[in-house]
Formats: C-alpha cells, sequence, structure tokens
C-alpha cells in the first residue's frame, strides 16, 4: 500500500494488477504480449518478472480462444484478467463474450459465476492505424449480464480494477489509452468511491456536462474556458456505462436544467442516447433545453491524419454548451 502523489494511469492499473495478484493467487493474467513484453502500452510491465508464467501468460493471437480459455479457468475457480490488445481486435471474442461469458450467471439460474475482467484499450488520439481506435463500448452494454466500466484518472484507473477483480461479475474494464500518461494522485490506502457510482468531479450552477474515460478531461477543459466567460459548469464523470448512476446525474439536472452528455463513440445509438432519453422522462419538468450529445460520426473511424476533425474537442463541446444556454 502506499500514497502517491502524481502516477500515471497505466502505472496505477500495474499498482492495481499486482496488489489483486499478491492478494489472491487465483487472479491471473492474460493476454497477447502481457508477460514478456509487458504489453504494447507497458500497463503489465514487470508482472511475469515477479509473478512467474503461470500467473502471467502470454496467450496466442486468438481473442476468441483466450476468453474461451479464461471461462474455462473461471469454471475452476480462478480470477482471470485478460488484456485485449486493443480495442478493434476484440470483435473476435464477441462472440464468447456476449453468448457464453454474459450468459452464464442466468443460464445455471445463479448457481455458476464466471469473476473475469476483460481490459480493453480504447479510443482516439495515438495516431494508430485502423482497428486500433476503436469506442465499442455501447456494444457490451447493451448487454445484460455484462458490467461495463472506464475510468478517467489514475485513482479510478487502481481502484476501478481492483473492485471488478474482487467480484463476482464479468466486467468489461475500458482503459482510455489516450489517457494513459496522464497523471494524478492515488491513495491506495483510501476508502474507494463505489464502483458503479458517477462522480461530480467540479461544481456548476449553469448546465451539466456528462462524460467518462478519455473527455472527461476535455469537459474540465470547457469548464475552464466557459468559467471565464462567466458561466458555472459542473461536470458528472459517468465511471459506469452498465449500470448508469442515473440518481446522481439526474440531482446534477435538476440543479442546473441542462445537460450536454461527451463521448468519443458516435452520437448515434451510443450511450448518450439512453442518457438523454432517461433524464428527458426523469427531469422533464427540470429542464430549460433539449438533452444535447457530442460525439464521434457514424462513420467508420478515420485514418490518423482525420481523427482531430472526428472527435469532440474543446470546440465542438463549447458550441453544445452554447446551443444549450441559448435556449
Amino acid at each position: 500500500m502506499a500514497v502517491f502523489e502524481k502516477i500515471t494511469i497505466a502505472k496505477a492499473i500495474n499498482e492495481s494488477l499486482r496488489d489483486a495478484m499478491e492478494a489472491d493467487p487465483k487472479v491471473l493474467v492474460m493476454g497477447e504480449d502481457v508477460g514478456k513484453l509487458g504489453g504494447v502500452f507497458r500497463v503489465t510491465d514487470g508482472l511475469q518478472k515477479d509473478f512467474g508464467e503461470d500467473r502471467v501468460i502470454d496467450t496466442p493471437l486468438a481473442e476468441s480462444g483466450i476468453v474461451g480459455t479464461a471461462i474455462g479457468m473461471a469454471l475452476r475457480g480462478y480470477r482471470p484478467v485478460l488484456e485485449i490488445q486493443f480495442d478493434g481486435f476484440v470483435f473476435p471474442a464477441y462472440d464468447q463474450i456476449v453468448t457464453q461469458l454474459a450468459k452464464m450467471h442466468a443460464r445455471a439460474l445463479g448457481k455458476i459465476k464466471l469473476p473475469i475482467v476483460i481490459r480493453i484499450p480504447y479510443g482516439g488520439a495515438i495516431g494508430a492505424v485502423e482497428h486500433h481506435s476503436e469506442s465499442p463500448e455501447t456494444l457490451f452494454a447493451h448487454v445484460a449480464g455484462l458490467k461495463v466500466i472506464t475510468p478517467s484518472n489514475s485513482s479510478d484507473a487502481y481502484w476501478m480494477l481492483k473492485q471488478a477483480i474482487a467480484g463476482n461479475d464479468p466486467v468489461i474494464y475500458f482503459e482510455p489509452k489516450r489517457r494513459y500518461h496522464d497523471k494524478s494522485a492515488l491513495d491506495t490506502e483510501a476508502i474507494p468511491h463505489p464502483l458503479h457510482k458517477a462522480r461530480v468531479t467540479r461544481e456548476g450552477s449553469d448546465l451539466t456536462l456528462a462524460a467518462y474515460g478519455p473527455m472527461v478531461k476535455v469537459c474540465q477543459d470547457v469548464a475552464q474556458v466557459a468559467e471565464e466567460e462567466g458561466r458555472s459548469i459542473e461536470i458528472v464523470d459517468l465511471r459506469s456505462l452498465s449500470p448508469i448512476d442515473f440518481d446522481t446525474l439526474q440531482s446534477s439536472v435538476e440543479k442546473t436544467r441542462r445537460l450536454v452528455v461527451v463521448h468519443e463513440a458516435p452520437v448515434f445509438l451510443g450511450s448518450g442516447a439512453e442518457i438523454a432519453a432517461r433524464i428527458t422522462e426523469r427531469c422533464f419538468y427540470h429542464l430549460e433545453a433539449p438533452v444535447l450529445r457530442v460525439g464521434g460520426y457514424h462513420a467508420p473511424y478515420p485514418p490518423s491524419r482525420l481523427e482531430d476533425e472526428y472527435l469532440p474537442n474543446l470546440d465542438r463541446v463549447l458550441d453544445a454548451v452554447d446551443r444549450s444556454l441559448a435556449y
């Protein structure tokens, strides 16, 4: 246990894996290049050296096999933590995740639990080639039986992963790869925030910005600019996409009366659509403007030279803030 004044998100995840493995010999790490290489982002660096090849396992390049093997191991009492090397590589394993991992608990009438965590680096803004910058979180949030979470800072990166590993549900843990090297404080002796509860990271009175993962930092920058213009923005870091903490959102919107939802994933049928519908139902008589959404376009993720045009940025979010406040 330790207190870090500044630690990167990548290092915080590494610390979380290390602490979980030290606490429980049934916790295993599996994935492509997670061992000797330490992962393509070096998130698992040093774990195989310290825990051995039986607990930090370099797998073949076969995502469906990785998940299928982990399901078998979980049935025998292990707690596998899997790494999918990049977001766009998860789809060969989608069948195993959706038809087996997510369904087993219900299929067995609660008698079987599969405590598996699947780590997926996701999102863009790293200048990568095709299939390396996707935001598929809604595909998993739509599937009953899966928990879907994503941190935006080092403390959440550590604690949310540790809580996920300790639980008995299958969890998809999305890591915002563009934020891997962002630094913030971490106290590994603190009392963690509840895993599926949103957090108000900035108080405000004029409008609520709801975001998660990589877009929380963008919203923080937006709020700072808005403050200089005399506008008070509240920020809600959702943290969990399945389930979503609508109570915290509702409390915020009842105060500010306006909501803009921001995510990298396409706006069409994205998580913002569900949030907009639910908040409109819950807060109809409080809202002074329609819930607005800012996100990616309904198009394949573009080549890296064009990704700055695709991804939500400060100007696009500020534009939505202006439109909402104009009602």
